[in-house]
């Protein structure tokens, strides 16, 4: 187990086998519904352009399939080729006889020496109407922004919901350190693996990273590079638009496993500083705390119902870590146990509309991906042959779930990447590469 949170768990109490007899493992099956053919026409070039804006186009157009292509289950791919000129009138009846549901097409002209003007539209063939129309300036550092913000809103006008296009992933990763020094820092990068930025230089370790609802803060622990066994975990939050970081919880033992309560005034984390390990409420701004758990067994790994009115925790009350639920204003209220596969659990996580809590299992000597209703009901397991996979974390819409894998690649190596998968437990891609090991991840809201 390379989690560290997990095996500070399991330190505090023995692992014990839980009888599997009467459990029920669901095998996700595929989805049939048809998909809508999208064709990627262009970009129309308008006179004269540099190497770099042509590298520019070429990137949107890229974008633009890319973004679509993680819906694939709903989207096929048409690509279109460049074109010199400018668009003229779309040709729907020609377009329908090749099965063509909707057009994407862009149009640039040079503006200076690094940025595009551009012309974007979006059609739906049969109905031989543009369903959105966009035009502006774009320089080569918001490239990515504006690309993922109109393919964002051609798909909201197809299917009425936001897309993943403009979300972010946390994770950790070990890029750059050796046996003798690991190093474990926090990054971000865009939902697709492009452009990671390297968030903390702490030179020690970083664990349980949480992004707050709006995106600005991020609560992570870390455990200090030094000497000794007395290394405390401590809680701390970074602003995201300053940068600047400032300690939250140093109290003796765990400060950790936090996440953002809705409105994010509040955290609910992991203290053990009274002996146990239990989970707290702390408000940010005056930094006091109230305790929601009260058990003999550690109680740790909080998450949180996108409303507030339910949380879900690991818990050892069974013996092992398993999954509970509970009403987070008021201590030991309405307690449920939900999880009974494997050996024991770890990183229940809440998709965004509650009703779902994907979470990792200890089940044939290795994690795997399970998803579960938040009332216990309508198990699923999402993963299997696949290496060990854990932390898993749902993307905004619900559709897709972010995780890491361990892929052994030898007797004396093994390396974590991040993957996604969609709810029908296919994986859809790898989204980290030659980065080190990179584990945690953690979908922006």
């Amino acid at each position: 187990m390379k989690k560290i949170i997990i095996c500070i768990f399991i330190v505090i109490f023995p692992i014990l086998a839980q009888s599997q007899e009467g459990l029920t493992v669901v095998a996700v099956g595929e989805a049939t519904r048809e998909q809508d053919k999208i064709l990627f026409d262009g970009p129309y070039i308008k006179g004269p352009m540099n190497n770099v804006q042509i590298k520019m186009a070429e990137e949107l157009m890229e974008l633009f399939r890319n973004d679509f292509a993680f819906y694939k289950k709903s989207f096929s791919i048409e690509k279109g080729i460049a074109r010199k000129g400018t668009m003229s009138g779309v040709k729907y009846q020609a377009l329908r006889s090749k099965g063509i549901s909707f057009l994407l097409r862009f149009e640039i002209e040079a503006k200076g020496q690094d940025s595009l003007q551009y012309w974007f539209e979006f059609h739906r063939v049969a109905k031989e109407e543009m369903l959105y129309s966009n035009n502006g300036n774009i320089s080569k550092s918001k490239l990515r922004d504006i690309g993922h913000s109109l393919a964002d809103s051609a798909y909201k006008k197809v299917t009425g919901k936001e897309s993943i296009f403009g979300s972010k992933i946390l994770f950790v990763s070990d890029k750059g350190s050796s046996r003798k020094n690991v190093v474990k820092e926090l990054y971000m990068m865009d939902f697709d693996g492009r452009r990671r930025k390297k968030l903390t230089r702490h030179g020690g370790t970083v664990i349980s990273p949480a992004l707050s609802f709006d995106r600005t803060k991020v609560a992570y622990s870390l455990i200090r590079a030094k000497r000794g066994r007395k290394r405390n975990v401590n809680l701390y939050m970074m602003d995201l638009k300053t940068g600047k970081t400032r300690l939250l919880s140093s109290r003796k033992g765990l400060n950790t496993g936090a996440v953002f309560m809705p409105g994010d005034k509040s955290i609910l984390l992991t203290l053990s500083h009274t002996g146990n390990a239990e989970i707290y409420e702390m408000n940010l701004q005056n930094k006091k705390i109230r305790k929601i758990t009260k058990h003999f067994s550690p109680d740790v790994d909080p998450s949180i119902k996108g409303d507030g009115t339910m949380m879900a925790f690991l818990s050892g009350r069974s013996g092992a870590a398993m999954i509970y639920t509970a009403n987070p204003n008021g201590v030991e209220k309405e307690v449920k146990r939900i999880s009974y596969v494997g050996k024991f659990n770890a990183t229940p996580r809440f998709s965004p509309d509650g009703k779902e809590i994907a979470f990792s299992s200890w089940l044939d000597n290795r994690f795997d991906i399970f998803r579960i209703n938040s009332d216990g009901s309508g198990l699923s397991r999402l993963t299997k042959d696949f290496g060990s996979n854990e932390d898993p974390t749902y993307s905004n819409d619900g559709q897709f779930i972010a995780f890491s894998s361990q892929r052994v690649l030898s007797r004396t190596k093994a390396t974590h990447n991040i993957y996604i998968l969609d709810r029908d437990g296919e994986i859809v891609g790898q989204i980290s590469k030659d980065f080190g090991n990179c584990i945690t991840p953690r979908w922006s809201k």
